[in-house]
């Protein structure tokens, strides 16, 4: 085994293991602070962070745009495979995901601007 999985994956496991614990603390925290009817210090009776209505209007329309990007980034990559087979060699595949991350971030920012435009209408 190489030293990266050496040092990954008792990182992994203890940081799993690390939130495992605090999840179950802070339940039975809560759980004695609501027993105790200290539910203002229990947290319980907050309203939950609310998103921006604006912003959460159209969640359609930012996950089909990331979906079309993504599968016209896909395109492109087996387009360019297609045209130069040496090009884009999948055993060293950071062009291939480059290209892709290029179109999802397209697909993202297509969908701000469009936001942006609704808001100053």
């Amino acid at each position: 085994m190489n030293v990266m999985g050496d040092v990954l994956i008792p990182a992994v496991v203890f940081f799993g293991m690390y939130h495992i614990i605090k999840l179950i603390s802070e339940h039975l925290l809560k759980r004695k602070l609501i027993k105790a009817e200290q539910y203002d210090k229990a947290g319980i009776l907050e309203p939950p962070k609310s998103v921006s209505e604006e912003g959460n209007k159209y969640p359609s329309l930012k996950w089909g745009l990331v979906a079309l990007m993504s599968g016209l980034g896909f395109i492109i990559i087996e387009v360019m495979r297609l045209v130069n087979p040496n090009l884009i060699d999948y055993h060293n595949a950071v062009l291939p995901i480059g290209i892709l991350l290029v179109f999802v971030s397209l697909g993202f920012l297509i969908y701000f601007f469009i936001m942006n435009g609704r808001k100053k209408q």
